[in-house]
């Protein structure tokens, strides 16, 4: 089994070991004047090597295994979601955290995202490159993401919630969907949205005391400062124009590591998690952050030649999954800290501080080389 190790892609490795290194810096200089959390150089290096271990065996297993048990892996993460709203711990707003001994905490809805990828590939994967077909194919794909986006929804996490929609709409994509039908799809949402759009600014109001009273109130003031910025207050605007000013401020080559102004003076909430990229851009300026997009861009392209050289439809379905998910996170992280995107609680993937997220971005680059490391034909799984 360890013989597979030798075809495994270095390029990967060497990029995982310097989103080791950066984040470990970043991390540091996020939390070391923080008033109440100081994450410990230590720390973050033992969640890092526990999420390499995980990517080592995760590479090693047999990613068709999964395929074959895809129903039961949905079900444990249905009810993961069902128990979470109920069991959970609450933070920062949302119900989506287990509390496990040791001050550790588990947020299932990270996992669901690697289930989803699995399942909906077990289930485009029976036409075999064929033609997806709307009764067979692509509903049900649709039922069986809609189940866990609602459950995700009312905790309430949008942002993990939006990710499991884009994982469909990437997948759907490269498992060969008709061209009248992404029309059909593309008609549709520029209708729903623009009379979402209508119904939302005439009714504004009463849709806030609503969503209030359930909770959810703060979905608006994000969405608020995304479409109304100047209509907004201070207060509802306050984190996304501190990470402008911040980012600017860093110039062509930053401000120097650990000489962030706005981020030692914590004018930047959780910039050791969802705003890390402002921490970046202070202190590395334009180069570094256009350095960190390009360690990315070289992540993505190097799952994509994985996927193209995959010689199973299920493997290059995987990896599609993977790095849809990918692509959209570090948009979103970092086009919500420049001002172009909604504000969410998504993180910066390897970067961001987090225990559940770096462990499932591990396993989830695992899956892809796993995908590599096991090319030799097999029987049919379906």
């Amino acid at each position: 089994m360890f013989a597979k190790l030798k075809n495994i892609d270095i390029p990967i490795v060497v990029i995982l070991i310097a989103f080791m290194v950066i984040s470990t810096m970043m991390v540091y200089s996020a939390s070391v004047d923080h008033p109440t959390i100081n994450i410990s150089i230590s720390k973050i290096l033992i969640l890092y090597g526990v999420g390499l271990i995980a990517f080592l065996g995760c590479s090693l297993f047999d990613y068709r295994v999964l395929l074959r048990i895809a129903p039961y892996l949905y079900g444990i993460g249905i009810v993961s979601l069902v128990a979470v709203y109920f069991f959970g711990k609450k933070i920062h707003g949302a119900r989506g955290w287990f509390e496990l001994p040791g001050g550790l905490t588990f947020q299932p809805a990270e996992l669901v995202k690697l289930i989803l990828i699995v399942c909906i590939t077990a289930l485009l994967a029976r036409r075999g490159g064929d033609l997806l077909q709307v009764k067979n194919d692509i509903i049900p794909v649709g039922l069986a993401v809609s189940i866990p986006f609602v459950l995700v929804l009312i905790q309430p996490d949008l942002g993990n919630a939006i990710i499991f929609v884009i994982i469909l709409i990437g997948m759907l994509w490269i498992g060969n969907i008709k061209y009248s039908q992404v029309l059909i799809a593309i008609l549709l949402v520029v209708g729903v949205g623009f009379l979402t759009l209508t119904l939302y600014k005439h009714f504004h109001d009463s849709l806030f005391e609503m969503l209030k009273g359930f909770g959810f109130s703060h979905w608006m003031d994000r969405i608020d400062t995304y479409l109304y910025p100047h209509d907004v207050s201070e207060d509802d605007s306050w984190q996304v124009r501190n990470a402008v000013r911040a980012i600017g401020s860093g110039g062509l080559e930053g401000e120097g590591y650990l000489q962030g102004t706005s981020v030692h003076s914590n004018f930047i909430p959780y910039a050791y998690s969802d705003s890390i990229f402002v921490v970046v851009g202070e202190e590395f300026g334009f180069r570094g952050s256009a350095v960190l997009l390009l360690i990315y861009f070289m992540l993505i392209y190097r799952m994509i030649l994985i996927s193209i050289q995959s010689s199973n439809i299920g493997g290059a379905y995987i990896v599609v999954g993977v790095v849809s998910m990918f692509v959209f996170q570090i948009f979103e992280n970092v086009g919500m800290l420049i001002g172009i995107m909604p504000l969410t609680g998504i993180t910066l993937p390897f970067v961001s501080y987090g225990g559940t997220s770096l462990l499932i971005n591990m396993l989830s680059i695992g899956l892809v080389m796993s995908v590599k490391l096991h090319q030799e034909r097999a029987p049919e799984l379906f």
